[in-house]
């Protein structure tokens, strides 16, 4: 796929190196030199350009493009005019990073493809790891239901899943389970593995390093790191 980055600060910059990473042709644009020439190398191509310019906006091939994500986040006012004028230019598909909930409803009512809250998503991946002393991995499906991979906290290690009952008190459905199993390998040294299991019976004794993979809304998980 095709696409346009207009922003390349610290989000912008690192998501078009990960399109580029995997396969993707991008185009970066921002105002700042610097930023451009740290890219340059790094994508398909990237233009010193200011994309609240109407004039200048008409210069990038538009038309030719799967997605333009606008990650602009600090400057509020560049960001919406960015969007509106995307919008005006009848741009297939915008993505567009808001930095707080009044910039999220406002890039909401011009009805783009996706509002990206990298910011929020950081903060509550980090509560995460607070609550948990470990590092959870989220999926977030829509605003209020997450797919959430998590490590079996200490506590709850070396008694049965159903003893955490997930469902009944969280109403969280569990996915899997990545069961972990110590193994030796041809040198005879062990080293740890995880074998992914969809049907767990309820009598199963958790590990400390097992990780479960649950779906539910967002203030359950929150229920979940409130009991843990």
């Amino acid at each position: 796929m095709k696409y346009i980055v207009i922003g390349l600060g610290n989000y912008g910059g690192g998501l078009a190196e990960e399109l580029m990473a995997i396969g993707h042709e991008v185009i970066g644009v921002d105002q700042n030199e610097g930023r451009v020439d740290n890219l340059k190398d790094k994508i398909t191509t990237a233009f010193v350009l200011d994309a609240t310019d109407e004039l200048a906006l008409e210069t990038l091939p538009l038309r030719e493009i799967d997605v333009v994500i606008v990650a602009i986040g600090e400057n509020f006012g560049a960001s919406v005019r960015v969007v509106a004028l995307l919008k005006q230019k009848k741009v297939k598909h915008i993505f567009a990073r808001a930095i707080d909930s009044v910039h999220k409803a406002i890039l909401e009512a011009f009805a783009i493809d996706k509002v990206l809250t990298p910011e929020k998503d950081a903060a509550r991946e980090f509560v995460q790891f607070l609550a948990l002393g470990i590092h959870a991995e989220s999926f977030r499906v829509d605003e209020d239901y997450y797919v959430i991979k998590f490590k079996v906290p200490r506590k709850c290690a070396g008694y049965p899943l159903s003893g955490m009952n997930l469902e009944e008190d969280f109403h969280l459905k569990l996915i899997a389970l990545k069961q972990a199993a110590e193994v030796k390998n041809i040198l005879g040294m062990k080293k740890l593995t995880k074998e992914v299991m969809t049907v767990i019976p309820d009598n199963y004794l958790l590990k400390e390093e097992d990780e479960l993979v649950c779906y539910g809304l967002y203030k359950d998980f929150q229920a979940l790191w409130k009991a843990f």
